[in-house]
């Protein structure tokens, strides 16, 4: 039955697929029935606390560890491993050669994938001019800080042209500066035709990257689908200034209205803004202004996933 299932979903347009990976060690069950479906060349992203079971599905998806039961296919291929000169993998743990170069590291790694090491050597001073690095080519990694390193090992992720580019945590522990190199890489690489799927217990690097997203909490998928069919599941915020106190216009909000300020804050109501603006005008509430707000990315996490999941993730986005 399961085939039958993964069959039907395998259409094409799809870089990676996956049906109800369920992952064990021991009596700990990391994942428990991921399903995902990422299109072939967006910027997807597995966005959720640490501990919920993001690497072990990445992991499982590009074929390090094999799952306990469920089926996964990579670039159309149900065994990854197969998919792997096509494939480009920065894990959360970082791994460098302190006294290579960094022109040969990035060529080292992509010898790896099969590259020959001239012609990784040569994507390497390419790819780092690019960039406007060129400068770091001959700099040892031991020399170079801790965002500029992570950005080189990036670099060895992609010198071979992967088609998928699997990043694990590809944010944690950099700066505003290098967070921002970073996000510009991953959307020139997406430009150029290749998917990116990453994970992030960062709200704000999904929202600002993301075409689609599945936000998993407790190893199981709680939401998958656009940016904004999150958003959507909540109603826009009305935030309304008056200068009238009271009047017939209040009845036009809602009683769970709260104040903050001067405002009231309240959820638009099903009629839409035409129907709240006659009746506030109408009713004599002399509008100073209103605002009306799409509730953000954090906003539908909350919602999705529960508060307690939320504060973890909050607490995790806090420097240490």
């Amino acid at each position: 039955m399961l085939r039958q299932v993964f069959s039907n979903v395998a259409a094409n347009g799809l870089a990676v697929e996956a049906v109800d990976l369920v992952k064990d060690f021991g009596d700990t069950r990391a994942v428990n029935g991921v399903s995902l479906a990422v299109p072939t060349g967006s910027i997807y992203g597995l966005l959720g606390p640490n501990g919920a079971g993001k690497t072990t599905t990445l992991r499982i998806l590009i074929g390090i560890i094999d799952p306990s039961s469920g089926m996964r296919r990579v670039l159309g291929r149900e065994n990854p491993i197969d998919a792997a000169p096509e494939v480009g993998y920065l894990p959360e743990e970082r791994g460098l050669y302190p006294s290579m170069h960094a022109r040969d590291a990035i060529g080292f790694m992509g010898a790896l994938r099969g590259l020959p090491i001239a012609e990784g050597r040569k994507r390497a001073d390419e790819l780092l001019a690019q960039h406007g690095l060129g400068e770091w080519g001959r700099k040892s990694i031991r020399s170079l800080s801790k965002g500029m390193a992570q950005t080189v090992q990036l670099l060895g992720s992609i010198v071979h042209r992967p088609k998928l580019i699997v990043l694990d945590e590809p944010f944690s522990g950099l700066d505003a500066i290098n967070q921002g190199r970073l996000e510009e890489m991953i959307r020139t690489e997406a430009r150029n035709g290749a998917t990116v799927l990453f994970s992030t217990h960062v709200i704000a690097h999904a929202e600002r990257l993301c075409e689609r997203i599945a936000i998993i909490a407790k190893g199981a998928v709680a939401f998958d689908g656009s940016v904004a069919e999150a958003r959507d599941r909540l109603r826009p915020i009305v935030r309304l200034r008056t200068r009238a106190s009271d009047g017939p216009w209040r009845s036009a909000i809602p009683a769970s209205a709260r104040r903050e300020g001067d405002e009231y804050v309240f959820e638009l109501p099903e009629g839409g803004p035409e129907p709240l603006l006659k009746a506030l005008i109408d009713g004599g509430a002399g509008i100073e202004t209103l605002a009306i707000e799409r509730p953000g990315l954090h906003d539908a996490f909350v919602a999705i996933a529960g508060n307690q999941t939320a504060a973890e993730m909050g607490a995790q986005e806090r420097p240490q």
